[in-house]
């Protein structure tokens, strides 16, 4: 969950900490907003908070987030309306029962929420897409690993000439499960960041298709959502 969210410090970890829960303690039985991330899809609802306890926070949340708070093991809170600080919490999940959409979160810290400022949604992929880099006439396989309308992370096993910045044709094979068809896509990108010491390396690269490639992957992405949210509820039934 780090890639959803900065770490903030204003005085010290444990002084935040105490911070935190005196704030807590005065919030019993109002309502906070919870977020946490589900294949990239962001899943965020109302959470009551019903006690505060030996550097614990108990919540009555939602199903769906009960669920994802129970895999991720760690929770985003917004900044409250009420809250004298700006900033918005993180805590790490203690206890969850699903069945009883519950849960304690412990360990609090401010943070500092950045997914929200992505502009198109994000899915990750169960299975890699086949990709292809094109850069100074030399070929690189890649697998995407998620994908929005104005950018991708892809995983490749070498870096050697990649730098931050550099312009590449990216090539790709979106799966169109639902029509048995397969969408072959050419992209104008540029590499963002790479990440990793050994391979295979992570990559942020970013693009802007033209109309009749951002159809086909505006498509491929709201079919990926239906699949996630299924598997969502598949899971917290």
């Amino acid at each position: 969950m780090l890639q959803y969210y900065d770490k903030a410090i204003r005085s010290s970890a444990n002084e935040d900490r105490l911070l935190i829960l005196q704030f807590l303690k005065g919030m019993i039985g109002q309502e906070f907003e919870f977020l946490n991330y589900f294949k990239e899809i962001p899943l965020s609802y109302k959470a009551i908070l019903l006690n505060v306890e030996k550097e614990m926070a108990e919540f009555a949340v939602h199903e769906y987030q009960a669920t994802i708070i129970n895999i991720e093991r760690r929770a985003l809170v917004y900044c409250h309306h009420l809250s004298p600080f700006k900033e918005d919490i993180v805590g790490d999940a203690f206890y969850v029962n699903t069945v009883k959409k519950r849960a304690i979160l412990c360990r609090f810290a401010f943070a500092h929420i950045r997914s929200d400022m992505r502009n198109f949604v994000r899915v990750q992929l169960d299975h890699p897409v086949k990709a292809y880099l094109f850069c100074d006439g030399d070929t690189l396989s890649a697998n995407i690993k998620d994908i929005s309308l104005s950018g991708a992370s892809i995983e490749i096993m070498s870096c050697d000439f990649l730098e931050p910045g550099v312009e590449m044709t990216l090539s790709i094979k979106l799966p169109d499960h639902k029509n048995n068809k397969i969408f072959e896509i050419e992209l104008n990108a540029t590499l963002v960041r790479v990440r990793g010491e050994a391979p295979p390396y992570y990559c942020i690269i970013k693009f802007q298709p033209e109309k009749h490639s951002q159809r086909q992957i505006a498509y491929y992405i709201n079919q990926r959502q239906l699949e996630i949210i299924k598997e969502l509820k598949e899971i917290t039934s």
